[in-house]
């Protein structure tokens, strides 16, 4: 018999786990003073110029490589990719790029499309939002 630790298998929920967590730490790591505004790694990579933006792009293709594992349809894959790429060139830009990081959350945008596509073909791993 094979243990395996939480989060770590291949099957749905596990996969979702992986996701949601590193969505968490790209996009709501911790919660900005006085703005009460939670920002994530994504963010705060997106200041190192050109290096922070292609980790961060680096980062949330993970979360499209466990998509394409999990069978979701290319035209949501490439629509996942299309959120990336925004957020990374976009984000390239100095001091407006960095604004823009703050507020477009491509990586939430893809937890999202997957945790449809889950809902629909797994339904036992449905969640209510409150």
């Amino acid at each position: 018999m094979r243990m395996e630790m939480p989060g770590l298998g291949t099957d749905a929920a596990s996969v979702l786990k992986r996701v949601e967590a590193l969505e968490r730490i790209l996009e709501r790591s911790f919660t900005v003073p006085g703005m009460n505004r939670p920002v994530g790694l994504d963010a705060i990579l997106g200041l190192i110029p050109v290096f922070g933006d292609l980790m961060a792009a680096a980062m949330g293709s993970y979360i499209l490589w466990e998509a394409r594992n999990l069978g979701i349809p290319k035209w949501k894959i490439w629509r996942m990719a299309g959120n990336i790429g925004i957020d990374t060139a976009l984000g390239a830009v100095p001091l407006v790029g960095d604004a823009f990081d703050f507020f477009y959350r491509s990586n939430t945008k893809n937890l999202r499309i997957i945790r449809r596509h889950l809902e629909k073909h797994h339904p036992e791993l449905k969640t209510i939002d409150g």
